[in-house]
């Protein structure tokens, strides 16, 4: 006879399906089919960027090859993808291209992105298919200012805690794609239609993929105030970017958005409901704390340990669920990134506390590391995680300190490793209770 599972392994089992329920309920393949338009009287241009690219691109493709006979006579387009998040998409090109931190592949990319938005004509329809990850892959550095200095900003600010609304108002005063600028390009189109995939608290257009199809409502003022609170250093040519007024992006109101339409298709919010339904299905009373969390990431941490101890004093059994984007002020030379550090904050403030199991991960299939695809989505922790580490010789309070939270679930065998998802609809964190 097979051994029953013990209740530990159990909880793991179940914490591992529900997050591939999340990201079942957030792929290409079940959300985008339905949103798609019939295709114009001209030309199909298709334009894809993100984690989500090459996927949605894939799968646009095929619908109008198959369904509606379009040939590369009139189908044409290109899709940019994350290192790794690449797949075939037919007539569509795909490049794969740096993130987090922008290569010289999207630079290249991105130009012939923005070649192919411009040479739209008024019976043509483009169709630009968004995810996050989106604003380094398309990366077209305005001014003088270089990939170089591009990647440096983008890595300081990284560095810094800057939220992603903050990170996304410099980069799209810096760029000639972000903020609302691939509208423009496409302006001699016959119309410009944006299928997203939200990565963002609140679901806003104009953070997802740095907005390149929608109005801008952050300013150069603003830009300028986020670098000198986060202290980030500005290049000269940086400088002089966010203070030109002639480089402010476009704003609401403005005309050039009249003959466009953005449709989100596939959100946070979805993807924690999925589990929810499939942790009720398995007996656990779900409790949704949001889709939109913000902060850093070993502060809620210690708050969701809390109130999963209050739950179990409670004698309830239930999942606690949450999304959002947590960030992480490095102060250490570690490796790791926000949901590795949720879990390990979460295993020292739960300190072992019997019958309780947590799972933090990126949908996408990495959280942070080296900005490769092989890197970890996340980790999972349960009552026997410090007991485990002790015997390995690791002290979870000093790897906290140093932000070394890859090395120390890599020891005890707890990362969560899915793989490239070619999705994106942020953080999926699941505490089992009971």
């Amino acid at each position: 006879m097979t051994a029953s599972p013990s209740p530990a392994d159990a909880r793991r089992a179940l914490l591992l399906r529900l997050l591939d329920d999340a990201v079942t309920a957030a792929h290409p393949r079940g959300c985008l089919v339905p949103e798609l338009p019939p295709p114009p009287a001209g030309r199909l241009v298709i334009l894809g960027a993100g984690k989500a690219g090459a996927s949605m691109a894939a799968v646009a493709e095929r619908h109008y090859r198959e369904v509606h006979g379009l040939g590369p006579d009139r189908l044409v387009g290109q899709a940019v993808a994350r290192h790794g998040y690449g797949e075939p998409a037919g007539l569509i090109a795909v490049v794969e291209a740096g993130h987090p931190v922008p290569d010289q592949a999207g630079i290249d990319a991105t130009r012939r992105s923005l070649e192919l938005a411009a040479a739209a004509g008024p019976d043509d329809l483009v169709l630009v298919l968004l995810s996050g990850g989106g604003s380094a892959n398309w990366i077209a550095p305005a001014g003088d200012l270089t990939l170089a200095e591009k990647q440096a900003i983008t890595k300081a600010l990284l560095r810094s805690g800057a939220a992603i609304d903050e990170i996304n108002c410099v980069r799209k005063h810096l760029s000639r794609i972000k903020g609302g600028r691939l509208a423009f390009a496409a302006r001699n189109a016959g119309k410009l239609l944006t299928l997203a995939i939200s990565d963002v608290p609140r679901d806003d257009p104009a953070v997802i993929a740095s907005g390149p199809t929608v109005p801008d409502p952050t300013t150069l003022a603003d830009a300028r105030a986020i670098c000198a609170r986060r202290g980030i250093p500005l290049p000269p040519a940086a400088e002089a970017l966010l203070n030109d007024p002639a480089n402010e992006s476009p704003k609401p109101g403005d005309p050039l958005f009249t003959r466009t339409e953005y449709r989100i298709i596939a959100r946070p919010i979805d993807a924690l409901k999925a589990a929810a339904a499939s942790a009720q299905a398995a007996g656990y009373e779900p409790i949704l704390l949001g889709a939109d969390l913000e902060g850093e990431a070993r502060e809620v941490a210690a708050e969701h340990a809390a109130l999963a101890r209050q739950k179990a004093a409670e004698g309830r059994k239930v999942a606690l669920i949450s999304g959002g984007e947590l960030t992480v002020t490095i102060r250490g030379e570690g490796q790791g990134g926000p949901n590795q550090e949720y879990a390990l904050a979460l295993a020292v403030a739960l300190d072992g506390a019997p019958g309780v199991a947590g799972l933090s991960a990126d949908t996408d299939g990495t959280d942070g590391g080296r900005g490769e695809a092989t890197d970890p989505a996340g980790a999972i922790v349960d009552e026997t995680t410090l007991a485990r580490a002790a015997a390995a010789g690791l002290d979870p309070r000093v790897s906290l300190s140093e932000n070394d939270s890859t090395p120390f679930f890599d020891r005890i065998g707890d990362l969560v490793r899915p793989g490239p998802t070619r999705t994106n609809v942020n953080d999926c964190r699941i505490i089992l209770v009971g």
